[in-house]
């Protein structure tokens, strides 16, 4: 049995063992929080008079290859008033708002609510934004009139600005608002999101009990974008927009055949990128949706070839020596084939043709009967030489079209008639490219190179062979000169000191029968040309309008431009850069 003493001795050290056991779980404790996790609490510590925020990096400029500013930021200073704490505002406070009604007559608005932000800002300290994008000469008066008013702060960031606005709004893009952030939303403003953005800055701001910035200490400085410098020419931008009626939808493209730069590119019906840097209503975008207005019809829309597809029929009959350039023809206005009547644009016929004058003349007949002899995939061949088919490595994406194949129609599990290869051959049937393949498809005629597209100055410049005879380039040439001077393209012909060389199409929609039924079931109209004008480099147009019906309102448009082109180099030989050293 254990005396008195010696249990009170064993309970004590069981006592003691116990505090030595809690004293050690708070000492674990203590080491966790006070320096395993002493980080952690540091922080959450200084996030009660710390704050970090995020400033914005200046966006990088777009540039014409001249140096003109196409896409560019300008300043927005906003009105601040700045809380001092006074319950009741004093007659100076109420004398500075005197003074700033008078400046900006917009806060005497009591749908503004100013004095209702301004007791606010008083009550709790804090900035309040009175306005918003206040002029210079406002700007000026305030620091004027209030430069020493503790009261008077501003606020200064920077908002996308577009000089020409609409004016290549296809190639440009726009800027839209994700996560509370500006961002590219489409054409170069998105491709090109990472160069032009920059890198955001961070201020560290000191904080007091009720949210007043103390002090303010900069990080991170931000980092401007990078400026992005096209190939795009402002002026012969300018001269496209100007010659291409805004009621008519379609594209026209200025191309160098030499290297690929896209000079001038439109679209129709365009847009303003500008209306997209503030919030738009529901209104607004239901009339931006009309007419696909987003639509970059460049290089993201398909149309049937027409005529333009003749150059390719005649090039794979001539090298496959189904016709000879000496060939003479004779068109009724029709070809019979499996029983019925393949018209001629002409119903009453051209009579005799040469090969030469049937493309000159865009006679069908001739390619009725080239299309009577060649196969499908042969034509397509050719077709795929030319650049049709395929997308151009480029900078946008783009669509491909369409050429078609025995391979390509047994796909879908149905068979190629040869009576389709007929339609094929003047364009027709299932036939898809778009302007921008056209654009370099006419521009390899000419340089004996199919050149990749080029919105960039510093995008390398790519190219391939035109795998054809030399003797067949120089027939294509020849023939489209003649265009021009005997055939459908007459009407650009009396523009003196500008050598032309051109192609007219006029692309069906629909059968013929429909075509009373509407405006939309008009056939597409499509001039292309190559032209030099004295001893300026050699350009590429491609035209196209839709729904027009035939190809006299794009040919009209194309001498419309050649006049203003003359004009402007007339006026300045150094304006435009392209001239030949």
């Amino acid at each position: 049995m254990l005396t008195r003493h010696a249990l009170f001795i064993q309970k004590c050290i069981s006592v003691g063992y116990g505090i030595c056991f809690c004293l050690f779980i708070i000492f674990i404790r203590l080491f966790y929080l006070q320096v395993y996790q002493s980080a952690y609490y540091e922080l959450k510590g200084q996030k009660n008079f710390l704050r970090v925020e995020k400033t914005s990096s200046v966006r990088g400029n777009i540039l014409d290859v001249n140096g003109t500013l196409l896409a560019t930021n300008r300043p927005i200073t906003n009105l601040i008033w700045q809380g001092t704490g006074n319950a009741l505002l004093s007659n100076a406070q109420q004398n500075t708002i005197a003074v700033l009604e008078l400046i900006i007559p917009s806060l005497s608005d009591p749908e503004k609510n100013i004095l209702k932000k301004i007791r606010r800002a008083e009550r709790y300290r804090i900035k309040v934004q009175l306005t918003t994008d206040i002029t210079f000469e406002q700007l000026s008066q305030i620091k004027e009139q209030l430069s020493a008013d503790s009261n008077i702060a501003f606020d200064t960031h920077y908002k996308r600005f577009y000089p020409f606005k609409s004016l290549a709004c296809h190639i440009l893009g726009y800027i839209g608002q994700v996560d509370l952030q500006a961002c590219g939303r489409m054409g170069l403003e998105k491709v090109l999101e990472d160069s032009l953005k920059g890198e955001q800055g961070q201020l560290l701001h000191t904080m007091n009990s009720v949210g007043r910035s103390l002090e303010s200490t900069e990080i991170k400085k931000a980092l401007a974008g990078k400026d992005i410098m096209t190939t795009i020419d402002i002026e012969l931008q300018e001269i496209v927009e100007r010659v291409f009626p805004e009621y008519y939808c379609g594209t026209f493209i200025v191309m160098d055949p030499q290297d690929g730069s896209l000079m001038a590119v439109l679209s129709r019906p365009n847009f303003d990128p500008t209306i997209f840097l503030n919030p738009i209503d529901a209104h607004m975008w239901l009339n931006l949706q009309e007419n696909q207005r987003f639509l970059n019809r460049a290089f993201n829309a398909c149309y049937p070839p027409g005529s333009i597809f003749k150059l390719v029929s005649v090039s794979a009959a001539l090298e496959t020596h189904m016709v000879e350039i000496e060939t003479v023809l004779y068109c009724k206005g029709y070809v019979e084939f499996g029983g019925r009547k393949y018209w001629c644009h002409k119903r009453y016929g051209h009579g005799n043709l040469s090969t030469h004058q049937a493309v000159a003349e865009s006679c069908n007949t001739l390619f009725f009967e080239i299309g009577k002899k060649i196969s499908i995939d042969t034509l397509a061949q050719y077709a795929f030489k030319f650049g049709l088919g395929k997308k151009p490595q480029a900078l946008f994406a783009q669509k491909e079209g369409l050429v078609p194949s025995t391979h390509w129609r047994m796909a879908k599990g149905e068979r190629w008639w040869p009576g389709e290869t007929l339609s094929a051959s003047i364009g027709q049937s299932c036939l898809l490219v778009t302007p921008v393949q056209v654009a370099c498809m006419i521009s390899g005629i000419f340089t004996g190179t199919l050149m990749n597209p080029r919105i960039l100055i510093d995008e390398p410049i790519y190219s391939t062979p035109l795998d054809l005879e030399p003797e067949t380039l120089t027939f294509l040439r020849e023939s489209m000169r003649s265009v021009v001077t005997q055939g459908t393209g007459k009407n650009v012909s009396k523009i003196k000191d500008i050598e032309i060389y051109a192609k007219t199409s006029t692309a069906q929609t629909s059968s013929y029968e429909k075509r009373n039924l509407g405006e939309k079931y008009l056939e597409h109209g499509w001039f292309v040309m190559h032209f030099k004008y004295k001893d300026y480099n050699p350009l590429t147009v491609v035209i196209l309008v839709e729904h027009t019906g035939s190809s006299k309102h794009a040919t009209n448009i194309a001498k419309q431009f050649l006049i203003e082109y003359k004009k402007l180099m007339d006026l300045d030989p150094t304006l435009n850069k392209n001239i030949i050293s």
